[in-house]
């Protein structure tokens, strides 16, 4: 028996699929894929034992749940396709279309907006939720579990989203960028490529790691490594002039603006 459908087989689609067949949350003879290239359907089958199939049989055959994973850009096209189709509960990663407009092409249907984030292909991703107005606390608890395979997930309010997508949903961008930089560095100051790049990696990873283990503030832990005119606080010294903080707060905001504008 089908329990998911997904429409989309993109890279996000593939994370969570992977994923929740790695945990064992649905076994791959109980999905069904949607997916229009040919190769990319063979690729599917042939990693994860998955079905697949065109749009319409994705979601009328699926008994629990349908992700619908496709290009903003083409919701337009699939929702007029599939209207009148009736699913048990649909779970959209779309960026920028709100719960509004999904309720309005798929009617008496409970929808819940998901923003995810690139980490979850190696299941240490970060997830938002907002519930539409015909969601059960059922369907909401479903929908938790399924995306607690990719990594962790928050419940906020819709209203929230588009700040959600500016720091978590661009954020791996801004945090590789960051590395880069770091690497950089190191090779200015004489580091092989290979080493730097290592040394910059597992800096970051082990940082975060460290603040959520320990529930300590950044800025506790920043102290913590900042000795009186020491070689750190001469490096954090030259971030401040060189407006870091500043940097990351505009880019955030810059990139929950555009995903407002996406969503009008």
């Amino acid at each position: 028996m089908v329990q998911l459908g997904i429409i989309g087989g993109g890279v996000m689609a593939e994370a969570i699929l992977s994923r929740i067949l790695a945990e064992k949350i649905y076994l791959g003879s109980q999905v069904l894929v949607s997916e229009p290239r040919s190769d990319r359907r063979q690729e599917l089958v042939e990693r994860y034992g998955v079905q697949v199939t065109d749009n319409n049989r994705a979601v009328t055959e699926a008994t629990e749940m349908v992700l619908l994973a496709i290009k903003p850009q083409v919701f337009d096209k699939i929702a007029t396709e599939l209207s009148g189709v009736k699913m048990p509960l649909l779970v959209s990663i779309l960026a920028g279309v709100p719960i509004s407009r999904l309720e309005a092409a798929f009617l008496d249907t409970g929808v819940i907006r998901v923003m995810p984030n690139a980490p979850a292909t190696v299941g240490a991703g970060m997830s938002a939720i907002a519930s539409g107005s015909h969601i059960t606390p059922a369907q909401l608890e479903q929908t938790k579990i399924l995306l607690s395979a990719v990594g962790e997930v928050v419940e906020v309010p819709e209203t929230l989203m588009d700040a959600v997508t500016g720091l978590s949903g661009s954020g791996p961008a801004f945090v590789a960028l960051t590395i880069e930089a770091l690497s950089d560095g190191g090779v200015a100051a004489g580091l092989p490529r290979a080493i730097a790049t290592k040394l910059a990696v597992q800096t970051v990873f082990g940082t975060a790691r460290m603040l959520q283990e320990t529930n300590l503030h950044p800025g506790e832990l920043k102290d913590r490594v900042t000795s009186p005119g020491g070689t750190t606080i001469a490096g954090v010294r030259q971030l401040e002039l060189g407006g870091l903080r500043s940097a990351l707060m505009e880019a955030v905001l810059a990139s929950y603006e555009r995903s407002q504008d996406l969503g009008r």
